[in-house]
């Protein structure tokens, strides 16, 4: 006879919480209360803000770091910074949060999306070349949920198209692709420090980059069209103010210490639950690809089969899965080449400048991940073996009930 499901009224595998986030210690209270005490809460006068910038950077194998609001506005600011402005086309991919397509929207700019990998769920290189066109200014692509897209084959197509790299990589602090850390491995990266990310300050974000220039620019872009070392009422460009402050510094600073400890051991239960999970006929972990050095897991991501568990969708089995005590979703519900909002904004923008219309890109291969694709999220790696095994026991009560 099966065990009863919890979700059918039965015992739930576990009550016990998976770990909390955002994670703090006495060490973030403090650099609070410095800062405080200090009474330099601007980052334009204060110490925080650069000393992040600089930490942040080098940890990331980068030349140069740029702070600013959030990990939305980095993304705006590198397009500003880069002069993508109406009618240019940046290719990028529909798996995604809608901050990456808002921000070439927000800027004039047409979001064009390449389809992803099934293996990966990152924007699949061999789509890209055919979305290229005499406007395209940029790709732009994402390391969803910390798994480095394939940037060798993004920047050689970016290289033979005169194309510039901007990462997105706010799901992706610390992460590795052949031994270098992402952000500045084409020429801008972004970074999030929104509440869920892997380190937090409630938001923030940065730009890293090797290039002085695209620094400056990036810089200027933040500071009110400033220009680094100008006079304080020179303003050499129109923008606006994406500033962090001196509070959001300070505790970065502090999260930043823990990060490496931290990464590794979601990669470690990560590496457990994906030898675990792969047993248990209908769940495919998606794994990392052999050159990733070290994913980042900020979402831990599985590819649901129904047949395997009675012809239930992946949303009812993530329902069962939660009543068993297991903190699991569906991930983005449709590609952002659909989305009605996205769709509206590219078409006006086409209509403003005279453009032709175009139908949405068609991304089958995205669609199958919304409507298949599984996340756990970040903290939940962080707990202990007896935790991880807890999902597992979860699943194959689940299995077990349906198959």
């Amino acid at each position: 006879m099966r065990e009863r499901l919890a979700i059918e009224g039965g015992r739930p595998v576990r009550t016990a919480p998976f770990p909390a986030w955002p994670q703090w210690t006495e060490a973030e209270e403090r650099a609070l209360l410095e800062t405080l005490r200090s009474g330099v809460w601007w980052s334009y006068e204060g110490s925080q803000v650069k000393a992040f910038e600089e930490e942040f950077a080098a940890y990331h194998d980068a030349a140069y770091g740029v702070a600013c609001t959030n990990g939305s506005a980095a993304l705006e600011v590198c397009l500003r910074a880069a002069g993508i402005d109406w009618g240019d086309e940046v290719i990028t991919t529909p798996y995604t949060f809608i901050a990456t397509a808002n921000a070439c929207l927000l800027v004039g700019a047409i979001p064009r999306f390449a389809d992803i990998s099934l293996s990966t769920w990152n924007l699949d290189p061999e789509r890209i070349e055919a979305l290229i066109t005499p406007r395209t200014k940029a790709i732009l692509p994402v390391h969803l949920g910390g798994e480095p897209a394939d940037m060798d084959a993004i920047c050689a197509i970016a290289a033979r198209h005169g194309l510039l790299v901007i990462e997105d990589a706010c799901q992706a602090h610390g992460a590795m692709w052949k031994g270098r850390k992402v952000g500045a491995l084409g020429d801008m990266g972004c970074f999030s420090f929104q509440n869920s990310k892997n380190i937090t300050a409630g938001e923030g974000g940065i730009v890293l980059t090797n290039s002085a220039e695209w620094a400056d620019k990036c810089w200027s872009v933040v500071n009110v069209g400033r220009g680094r070392g100008g006079a304080f009422y020179e303003h050499i460009g129109l923008a606006s103010n994406y500033r962090m402050v001196e509070w959001s510094a300070a505790v970065l600073r502090v999260q930043l210490t823990r990060l490496q400890e931290q990464t590794e051991r979601r990669a470690a239960n990560a590496a457990y639950l994906d030898e675990a999970l792969s047993e248990i006929p209908g769940l495919n972990p998606v794994r990392s690809d052999p050159r990733t050095t070290l994913c980042a897991y900020h979402i831990y991501r599985m590819l649901y089969e129904p047949e395997a568990f009675g012809g239930r969708p992946a949303g009812e089995f993530a329902r069962a899965m939660r009543a068993e005590g297991i903190p699991i979703a569906l991930g983005y519900p449709e590609p952002l080449s659909q989305q009605e909002v996205i769709v509206k904004r590219s078409r006006f923008i086409r209509e403003r400048l005279g453009l032709p219309q175009q139908a949405p890109d068609p991304t089958p291969a995205c669609e199958e991940v919304c409507a298949r694709g599984l996340w756990m999220p970040q903290r939940v790696l962080l707990g202990s073996r007896e935790d991880m095994e807890d999902i597992v026991t979860a699943a194959r009560k689940v299995y077990a009930a349906w198959s």
